[in-house]
């Protein structure tokens, strides 16, 4: 199989696991006939590296084809090949988007793809739904050389993180940070600092960055949201959240700043 074969189509299956082959999560519409494989949907996702590109939603019963494996977008987002994880989430975003838009909103009528533009289309009323993004926000709480990390009892074993959560309508990025801080530990916090935003499509959010400044306060963590929350001193850091998260890039980047490195890369 050639480089511009294998560039064609994704292979997703439910909503966040992806078929990978010995050329990586592209394959060709050949390929995808040899296999027998039947889509329950496709949808186009545009062009990746001069070539037009889908993505193939499969049934959750559809069998492993030869030589290839289910693969998470968590993990490719996380350990994966960082130049094809935009797509892949992309592709994910929109295969979710469009099962959760088969129907009108208002009218409950069934809705159709536009033609002309992302959007799905209700006939009956002419109401259009648009690819949503559900923004949220991530800090990196600070004081003086310890930083705040907390633990979710939805993480793995022994590892911290830092502390996060949705913006509510009428509300600035902003005072979601102050407010969920104040939720979650208890604390009060100001100087914010934005970092930068990563797409985290689980399913859809638009995770935005900030470093903070703890300004008072005793930490008071969240019953049932947050399992511990402490101060760790810089050189005596938990278990962390793997490279490639916006979580670990804002750690990374206030300990390289502490310390005179240059920035580490945003990911994605």
């Amino acid at each position: 199989m050639t480089s511009s074969q294998r560039e064609g189509w994704v292979l997703l299956q439910g909503a966040q696991g992806f078929v990978q082959g010995n050329g990586g999560p592209l394959f060709s519409r050949a390929w995808i006939r040899s296999q027998g494989l039947q889509g329950i949907a496709e949808h186009g996702l545009g062009y990746w590296r001069g070539e037009p590109v889908c993505v193939l939603q499969l049934a959750e019963s559809t069998p492993l084809p030869a030589r290839c494996e289910w693969v998470s977008l968590r993990r490719h987002l996380l350990e994966g090949d960082g130049r094809i994880v935009p797509l892949l989430n992309y592709a994910s975003q929109i295969v979710t988007w469009a099962e959760e838009h088969r129907f009108c909103g208002r009218c409950g009528r069934p809705q159709q793809a536009a033609e002309d533009e992302r959007a799905m289309c209700c006939e009956q009323c002419a109401t259009r739904q648009y690819p949503r993004l559900s923004p949220s926000m991530i800090v990196l709480v600070t004081r003086g050389d310890e930083i705040l990390l907390a633990r979710s009892p939805r993480f793995a074993p022994g590892v911290y993180s830092t502390l996060a959560g949705f913006v509510e309508p009428a509300e600035s990025v902003e005072q979601c940070v102050i407010r969920e801080v104040r939720e979650e530990v208890g604390l009060e916090v100001g100087n914010l600092r934005y970092q930068g935003s990563q797409s985290w499509p689980f399913p859809h959010s638009l995770m935005l960055g900030f470093h903070a400044e703890y300004v008072g306060g005793e930490i008071v963590p969240q019953p049932e949201e947050i399992e511990d929350a402490r101060w760790f001193a810089l050189d005596a850091l938990p278990p962390l959240p793997k490279p490639g998260s916006i979580s670990r890039y804002l750690v990374d980047l206030h300990l390289a700043r502490r310390s005179g490195r240059p920035d580490p890369v945003l990911p994605g």
